[in-house]
């Protein structure tokens, strides 16, 4: 016990040391001061790096929180998992943080950087695309041969570091590697394969960093007692950790999507027609799978039923539930038949029996403790199978043989950690609360315009958008983020914008994210509008940015389908939906959105409102108490002034 003590010790003292006025960071780094706040956050990881109890940490903007916890995390010599929510904070802790560091402290363990295979070039879809160019789009076409002239350059074959085609390209969708058509050893490309070299750069690295999907789908592999991707590390961090409860949800569930069946399906129908002419009998039960599909979904869609356990409850619906399970089975059945003739064929024959087994469980309803959920909301139909209680099952994953982190500039609601806390089932967990070192008061003015229009009116809105855009972005002289909720609202307030605004205007879409970033920098006078992409994970200091404006308070859809589950899981603990879930998540967003505004101690802006919300409802003093202490104003021309003054 002894020795343990000690080693805690020296690894807080030599963490300090780093953060000192005369330490590494002051010798590397320019302008370099020490933080308070960084230094309490820095030691407080070192303390939860040699003990069991989980660490939870708001660390607000300016606080530096990704070297206080990596100073501790890369001085223990423990294997770390680093996970974040964006691609962009996961290349700059793997492509500039972490190597920066490790140069500074002179420490040299090996480092992996691993996304979800989706991120990732497949070369056989590639080839088989350009093999078959009559069936493709000219646009699309385009865009597959610049892919295919940066497939012969690239490394890696992370499309992060594709800039000649744009990020929605739908080309890429032609191309990502996929779970469903990944052939493995067989694949003609097997060796020279993007995802699997990713995968073994992980094997033997000390450090590995990593999405939060990623993490979770991994840990479902090990719970299935299948071949994982991760190590089993020392310390798991943690950052941008207030997307954690969403994500989580999305794991820790099952999800059936009836697309899926279509396309194993066809898959059967194709390889029967090209490989065994002579069995039309799978054709015709892959086809009575199609039919029973399509009726069954035609009924789902006209009786609206979202809840699963009502499927049994409508006489029709139990019908032609059990129609379409009888038709799987059947063909599978008749597939085993044909065993060993065709190797595409077992494949599918074998994805057919799990999903079989999936839509039994579905339909059958026998886990008491599950929500079952149909969600026709998108074209696609999908079935979810998710835990009423997130945080137990949270529990079984967050054990005491690893030492847990979670951080981020936004986890708290009215100065208390304890909702995200008892979200993950972190009950032990310690709390601690960092605020900004920036000064507010005088940084930063908050204005809620009076006299706006009602959000839900759009014509309205957009009205009103569009003249408070053009004000402000005249007195900020461009550089300014227009923040939206949805993609209809950005493209009808750009529409309403062009021609009208004096500075370069960006939307998103037009490029990646990255390039649409890297254009404002540039420019340095330009006028960018985004939806959920550019309210985190963005960095832009100084005075290139001194205006944002966010067009409603940020509550998240009520059909957005994670959220549907989270509330369902919610009534059935007798919590109430919207304070539970809907109003903090709103909060973390928000604050998202404004921590673009203030990034440095030199930094002044102006954050524009437009929505009365925030101070005409109950529930907007949440929102109040948890946003930074900025001046607050309900005269635009005020702040105009203030933009104009920024110089």
């Amino acid at each position: 016990m002894i020795e343990f003590i000690a080693l805690t010790r020296q690894l807080a003292q030599r963490s300090a040391a780093v953060f000192s006025d005369t330490g590494v960071l002051a010798q590397h780094v320019q302008g370099y001061r020490i933080r308070q706040a960084q230094f309490d956050m820095t030691q407080a990881v070192s303390d939860a790096l040699s003990h069991t109890e989980p660490l939870v940490v708001e660390a607000g903007t300016g606080v530096g929180k990704t070297f206080a916890y990596l100073v501790p995390a890369l001085l223990s010599g423990q294997q770390v998992i680093i996970s974040t929510g964006t691609k962009t904070l996961q290349e700059q802790l793997a492509y500039q943080d972490i190597p920066a560091l490790l140069a500074m402290l002179k420490l040299t363990p090996k480092v992996a950087l691993l996304k979800g295979r989706s991120n990732y070039l497949c070369q056989l879809r590639l080839s088989k695309q350009l093999g078959n160019p009559q069936f493709i789009v000219p646009e699309q076409l385009d865009d597959l041969l610049r892919i295919h002239q940066w497939a012969g350059k690239t490394l890696d074959g992370d499309f992060g570091g594709l800039t000649s085609v744009s990020e929605s390209a739908k080309a890429l969708d032609l191309v990502r590697s996929q779970k469903e058509d990944c052939s493995g050893q067989d694949c003609h490309y097997f060796d020279a394969c993007f995802t699997r070299k990713a995968r073994l750069r992980t094997l033997d690295a000390k450090i590995i960093v990593v999405n939060h999907h990623l993490f979770f789908a991994d840990k479902l592999l090990q719970e299935s007692t299948l071949k994982t991707l991760l190590p089993d590390a020392d310390v798991v961090i943690f950052d941008e950790a207030h997307q954690l409860p969403d994500i989580a949800l999305g794991y820790l569930g099952q999800q059936q999507s009836m697309a899926y069946l279509v396309r194993l399906l066809n898959q059967i129908s194709h390889i029967q027609r090209s490989e065994l002419g002579d069995s039309a009998q799978i054709a015709r039960l892959a086809m009575a799978g199609f039919e029973a599909l399509s009726i069954w979904q035609q009924e789902i869609r006209k009786l609206g039923v979202t809840d699963g356990r009502l499927l049994l409850s409508e006489k029709s619906l139990a019908q032609y539930s059990w129609e379409l399970l009888t038709s799987i089975k059947h063909l599978r059945e008749l597939l085993a038949k044909h065993g060993s003739r065709s190797y595409a064929l077992d494949e599918q024959a074998d994805k057919l029996t799990d999903f079989y087994q999936d839509l039994s469980a579905f339909f059958e309803c026998h886990n008491t403790q599950l929500l079952y959920r149909i969600d026709f909301s998108q074209p696609d139909l999908r079935l979810t199978m998710a835990p009423m209680n997130i945080a137990r099952e949270c529990q079984k994953i967050f054990n005491a043989q690893t030492r847990w982190i979670f951080t981020s500039a936004t986890l708290q609601m009215n100065q208390t950690l304890t909702l995200f806390c008892q979200s993950l089932g972190l009950m032990k967990a310690k709390q601690l609360l960092l605020g900004s070192p920036f000064n507010y008061q005088r940084q930063a003015l908050f204005c809620v315009p009076r006299h706006l229009a009602n959000v839900n009116n759009e014509t309205a809105a957009v009205r009103q958008m569009r003249d408070i855009c053009i004000q402000a972005t005249n007195a900020a002289k461009g550089r300014t983020f227009v923040l939206f909720t949805s993609h209809r609202m950005l493209e009808k307030v750009a529409q309403a914008l062009y021609g009208c605004v004096d500075y370069p205007m960006l939307v998103q879409g037009q490029d990646s994210k990255q390039g649409l970033l890297k254009k404002f920098r540039q420019l340095g006078h330009a006028v960018l509008l985004g939806t959920g992409a550019f309210w985190e994970g963005v960095d832009v200091k100084g005075k290139r940015l001194s205006c944002v404006i966010i067009e409603r308070l940020p509550f998240v859809s009520p059909e957005d389908k994670v959220f549907r589950t989270r509330v369902e899981s919610m009534s059935h603990q007798a919590l109430d939906p919207f304070t539970s879930i809907a109003l903090p998540q709103a909060i973390i967003t928000l604050n998202q959105g404004v921590g673009r505004l203030i990034r440095d101690e030199k930094d002044h802006g102006v954050l524009i409102l437009c929505d009365n919300r925030i101070v005409n409802r109950d529930y907007g003093r949440a929102f109040l108490h948890s946003l930074p202490p900025m001046s607050r104003t309900r005269d635009l021309n005020k702040a105009l002034d203030f933009l104009s003054a920024i110089k």
